[in-house]
């Protein structure tokens, strides 16, 4: 099962963004691996994601389920340093831990951590967050 599971993460995007209902891809990939989840639950993945999860599994091919959230190219998050108060709510929001900086200090993204995930935008209270295409 372990195998299985790993196989299973390897092929999700990584972005640990919880629009498939599960606290990250990790937790996701368990889930389809014990029958508990559809391969289908994968906004970041898109069509292309779900079709290899059910390769791996044996099981169907479903297009992902549209409701959890839109498929988008890669991105990263970029925070306006000019508009930046130094709350430090969008590190406590990061699941990757790719936002740096102190309390009152002005924070910035570390561009290869990012995985686009989102999270870190409505957490922002002034709005300084914007995502950008990923290099």
């Amino acid at each position: 099962m372990t195998d299985l599971v790993e196989r299973l993460d390897r092929l999700l995007p990584q972005t640990q963004c919880g629009q498939c209902g599960f606290a990250g891809c990790r937790p996701y990939a368990e889930a389809m691996a014990q029958g508990e989840a559809g391969v289908d639950h994968c906004p970041p993945g898109g069509d292309a994601g779900a079709r290899a999860l059910a390769r791996l599994l044996d099981v169907p091919a479903l297009p992902y389920d549209r409701t959890r959230g839109m498929h988008k190219p890669p991105q990263v998050a970029l925070v306006v340093e000019e508009d930046c108060i130094g709350c430090t709510k969008c590190i406590q929001a990061c699941p990757v831990d790719a936002i740096v900086g102190g309390a009152k200090h002005m924070h910035t993204v570390v561009e290869p951590l990012c995985t686009g995930c989102e999270l870190c935008v409505p957490a922002c209270p002034v709005d300084c967050i914007v995502l950008v295409p990923a290099a």
